[in-house]
């Protein structure tokens, strides 16, 4: 279920809306399977995902000088490979933080007309997670930062995957993360299989879902299928065109 964590960051405002643009069949999976869907962290589209940043790389002999050259080396080693395998134990589910629509979260999440954006809230996530979820689920806010030339912190596996680069700041992501580290005879053994490609975890879909907004471009008969579709699952959430459809006026 839910719970807090200190190292991810809530809004400040609990009831800060956030969206997820998905396209119509992931909002089936979703109604169908009343569950979210979590992504293995090394799936996800940027490559970076849960890596440190290079100035880390440069800057661990100056933070870590005081301990002997060998350990040094040998926790360098474990730590890198760690990183690595660590992500196919770690789950994400990805949110917009936003009052409004994002016309460029329209264009980049969807690659038909044929889309929808499910309005929530911080707090209506978490209470929909803490009903059936029985995984330890953590939500906050994505830090950006430059890979370049700051350090991300380290000393606990969540921390790369709470920060991002500079350049996908526009996201303003709120994340969803679990994270099951593979335990064999009380160690971590990264030889351990994985899910081939994430995770679903059961949810409250009418808790979670404030509202269902349909992509601007999309044509009328796909609205009146997306409100059949909610109808027929028993949420009883309305059903909206995106407000970046409407007509100008002059």
């Amino acid at each position: 279920m839910y719970e807090e964590h200190p190292l991810f960051e809530k809004p400040a405002d609990e009831n800060a809306a956030i969206w997820r643009y998905l396209d119509f069949t992931k909002l089936v999976s979703l109604l169908d399977r009343q569950a979210l869907f979590f992504a293995r962290a090394d799936k996800m589209p940027d490559p970076f995902e849960g890596s440190y940043s290079k100035a880390n790389v440069r800057l661990r002999p100056d933070v870590y000088k005081d301990w002997p050259k060998e350990d040094f080396d040998k926790m360098m080693t474990s730590a890198a490979y760690a990183s690595r395998e660590i992500r196919r134990f770690t789950f994400l589910n990805c949110w917009h933080i936003s009052e409004n629509e994002s016309a460029a979260m329209w264009k980049l999440n969807l690659k038909t007309d044929e889309g929808v954006a499910i309005r929530s809230t911080f707090q209506q996530l978490a209470d929909s997670l803490k009903m059936y979820a029985e995984q330890r689920v953590y939500i906050g806010k994505i830090k950006y930062i430059n890979y370049d030339t700051e350090w991300l912190p380290e000393g606990n596996t969540f921390y790369p995957f709470l920060y991002k680069r500079e350049s996908f700041k526009h996201e303003c992501e709120l994340r969803a993360v679990i994270q099951t580290l593979p335990i064999v005879d009380g160690a971590i053994d990264y030889r351990q299989p994985s899910p081939a490609l994430g995770a679903y975890v059961p949810v409250d879909v009418n808790l979670l879902v404030e509202r269902v907004y349909v992509s601007p471009t999309a044509p009328a008969w796909f609205r009146e299928l997306v409100g059949s579709v909610v109808t027929r699952y028993g949420l009883d959430k309305e059903v909206v065109r995106s407000e970046l459809g409407d007509d100008p006026v002059y």
